[in-house]
């Protein structure tokens, strides 16, 4: 390990805060976990936190196999599939700096238009959109939910929990196989997502008390909040990039 084992326990707690949002939101292991991990230790992006993504929404699947919104899941994921390659060329040939500001700005737009302009509502067109956005964006920063969130906020928040971490475990896997067909998957990447993993079940377990509480309307307040969030976090990215 290039990367001392106290850096990777420390973001290992980290990873722990994201997973406890998206145990509750549906997204944010990533959101919270890759800028972070960005400043303290590059080398392990962005496998490390697709793994821990990965991690968790096999757990999410397993707890609501039965609400998942299928025919997104459908949409979304054979458009992400298309779009992978894209992101792993993003991988090889932007500098990380340039990533992180254009998935950050486009996010910004994507809630300023669902907020200002129109509702972003589950439709074939809007899963596949999404799909494509996040299939570069989740390959490329790690950071593919919001887009598909943002398809999802006006759904029963069991519905897109579940059917986010459907999307999330394919994606995931697939984000993964483009990276090592690349030749950018390293060991330490591995290594330490691996490490993650029992962080990620300690959030998911303490954000239960949450999803427990949380409504419709505080839902889809929290999915735009964190999407602000996931866009301030890639462009603070960006300025130390």
């Amino acid at each position: 390990m290039t990367v001392g084992w106290g850096l990777v326990l420390l973001l290992g707690c980290v990873v722990a805060l994201g997973a406890l949002v998206q145990g509750t939101v549906g997204f944010g292991v990533a959101v919270v976990a890759a800028p972070v991990t960005v400043i303290l230790a590059p080398s392990l992006m962005p496998a490390a936190v697709l793994m821990a993504g990965f991690t968790l929404a096999a757990v999410q699947v397993s707890a609501g196999r039965s609400q998942i919104d299928w025919r997104m899941f459908g949409w979304s994921m054979s458009a992400r599939m298309l779009a992978t390659p894209l992101g792993v060329a993003v991988v090889a040939w932007w500098s990380a700096r340039v990533i992180a500001v254009a998935v950050g700005v486009l996010l910004l737009v994507t809630v300023a238009l669902s907020v200002w302009a129109f509702d972003i509502g589950n439709t074939p067109r809007s899963a596949v959109i999404a799909g494509l956005i996040s299939g570069v964006a989740g390959t490329a920063a790690s950071i593919g939910g919001p887009f598909l969130a943002m398809v999802l906020r006006n759904e029963p928040p069991e519905r897109a929990r579940g059917t986010l971490g459907a999307t999330f475990v394919l994606g995931s896997l697939t984000s993964l196989a483009g990276l090592a067909f690349a030749g950018e998957l390293q060991r330490d990447q591995l290594i330490a997502g691996a490490v993650w993993a029992p962080f990620v079940i300690l959030g998911y377990v303490a954000a239960a008390p949450l999803r427990a509480r949380i409504d419709a309307d505080r839902f889809r307040r929290w999915v735009l909040l964190f999407c602000v969030v996931a866009a301030v976090g890639v462009l603070a990215r960006a300025a130390v990039a």
